[in-house]
């Protein structure tokens, strides 16, 4: 059974990450750029762990633009879906304390442009979507045809995942209105990767277990919830599991819940079984989380999302 493709959709941007300070963003003098969004880090991930990803987003027709754009050729991302706008490429400003915990602020720009293709509903035919983006129900075009490609992957028997990506400055005060619009996306997908603030907040749960039982009944048969040093909580056709994570120094987690999803994702894609099955196959999925929490661990070894992400011959 071949390769199934992978397509990531949502925001592609630029990192500015703060060097040489702890967590305060005001006192930040010197950034370095690095490319980053969590649907093209998933989709990075895929193909340096040997997968086969393809990317559908918005860039601006500006030199971030053009770095972005070089930056996921150098990695053999499919592009043939991804659009440019004369609106300007969407920024990032990342501070990063001790512990390798991140403080941001976005400067919105092209990513909401993405304009719905009908002509792409054909490509998902029993393929894989993964619905990633931290940017996604912010308004624009971006979230309508995020809708549009959710009805198109179930039409097309597609392996649907999702990773809300949930950013509290995104959401100051309206929280509610994020969940409302999680819960079509956890119905309806086989995969849900949530960190553990994520999947208290979504399911209303104090306790990580019932929050996964509450999350089960919306719809989602394979729920991870990712917890750092504490490794992966996996949750699957009534039997849960804490897969232990890879000890490690971490110096940055910017991007670290997206190789390990995009490790996951890369591994699935090369199953030989319908995919649909994947949630009673317990022993093969553990074993597939354990490695992507080694991919999620090495990830905070190194500054930026993509560029730390390791190569299949570094595991």
């Amino acid at each position: 059974m071949p390769i199934k493709k992978v397509f990531c959709i949502g925001e592609l941007l630029i990192d500015f990450v703060a060097e040489n300070q702890g967590s305060d963003l005001k006192k930040a003098q010197t950034f370095t750029k690095k490319a980053g969004g969590a649907p093209a880090n998933v989709a990075c991930a895929i193909n340096k762990l040997g997968g086969y990803a393809a990317f559908i987003g918005c860039l601006g027709n500006d030199a971030f633009g053009d770095f972005l754009w070089k930056t996921l050729e150098e990695h053999e991302i499919d592009l043939s879906l991804t659009q440019r706008t004369d609106a300007f490429t969407t920024l990032a400003f990342v501070s990063i304390d001790t512990n390798g915990e991140r403080d941001f602020v976005f400067s919105r720009g092209a990513d909401k442009e993405l304009q719905y293709q009908s002509n792409v509903k054909h490509l998902f035919n029993q393929q894989m979507v993964h619905f990633g983006a931290a940017t996604s129900f912010l308004g624009g075009a971006l979230e309508e045809s995020y809708g549009h490609y959710l009805f198109d992957a179930l039409t097309q028997d597609a392996f649907i995942s999702f990773d809300p990506n949930f950013r509290s400055d995104l959401w100051k005060n309206n929280a509610d209105s994020f969940i409302k619009k999680c819960l079509p996306f956890i119905e309806k997908s086989h995969l849900c990767k949530f960190s553990e603030e994520e999947a208290k907040l979504l399911s209303g749960k104090e306790n990580l277990e019932d929050a996964c039982d509450a999350l089960h009944e919306l719809g989602a048969p394979i729920i991870c919830v990712t917890m750092g040093a504490k490794g992966t909580l996996v949750s699957a056709a009534k039997s849960k599991k804490q897969i232990a994570s890879t000890e490690v120094t971490p110096v940055d987690t910017t991007g670290a819940g997206d190789a390990f999803i995009g490790s996951l994702l890369a591994q699935i894609s090369k199953l030989d079984f319908p995919l649909i099955e994947l949630s009673t196959q317990l022993d093969l999925l553990y074993n597939m989380v354990a490695k992507s929490n080694k991919v999620g661990a090495l990830t905070t070894t190194k500054y930026g999302a993509i560029a730390a992400i390791p190569e299949l011959n570094e595991l």
